[in-house]
């Protein structure tokens, strides 16, 4: 079996599992989901749906972001841990978007990465869930199980697994598909715990199970 093959099985049968998989971290518009995906750095995003409500009700819009200091934006988020970090970056990600693109996400994947705090998992991240446009999302879920499946090879690196994953996943498949990892990986092939191989729907092909 090639893994172009396994990928569309896998593709099928999580689509069967998890129909509804959508992003975890809750928004309402596109500025609200860059936020997010900061603080969601070495943090859980249950946490960062709770911590951003006392941000978003301090500052509610682009521009009061933009305007606001670092450390007053650090207070808020510090529960999701690197508060000045990340209260830096979304300040500065913030006054990018007023004063360049009045308030607006730009739709364009190197204008994304080029914003403050903003690397490629974020702006695949926009790109699918915000414009519906091709998008592989390499967060540590997607690299922990497309490794145990076999779709890449030993491969830890982001950008790399993201690459390779763009040579077998078709273009409209991969945000979907790396959203249904991040549910699978936390019910069924955890990384805390030892994988639950026996109730998992892809054991007779994952190369975890001994499937070559």
């Amino acid at each position: 079996m090639t893994k172009k093959q396994r990928a569309a099985i896998i593709i099928e049968r999580l689509r069967e599992a998890y129909p509804d998989a959508t992003c975890t971290l809750e928004y309402d518009e596109a500025w609200k989901l860059l936020v997010e995906v900061r603080l969601a750095a070495q943090c859980t995003d249950a946490r960062v749906n709770i911590v951003v409500q006392d941000l978003y009700a301090k500052y509610p819009t682009v521009a009061a972001l933009a305007e606001a200091k670092p450390e007053d934006v650090e207070a808020i988020v510090r529960p999701c841990g690197l508060g000045r970090s990340k209260a830096k970056d979304i300040c500065a990600c913030m006054k990018v978007l007023h004063e360049k693109y009045q308030d607006n996400v730009p739709d364009d994947f190197d204008a994304l990465l080029a914003l403050p705090g903003v690397g490629r998992k974020s702006a695949n991240l926009i790109m699918g869930d915000v414009f519906g446009k091709p998008a592989i999302v390499t967060d540590t879920h997607c690299i922990r199980l497309v490794n145990r499946m076999g779709l890449v090879d030993g491969e830890k690196d982001p950008k790399k697994v993201e690459m390779a994953l763009w040579k077998i996943i078709p273009p409209e498949e991969g945000s979907d598909l790396c959203h249904r990892l991040v549910y699978h990986g936390r019910d069924v092939c955890s990384a805390r715990t030892k994988p639950h191989c026996d109730v998992c729907c892809l054991q007779d092909i994952c190369k975890k199970c001994g499937v070559k």
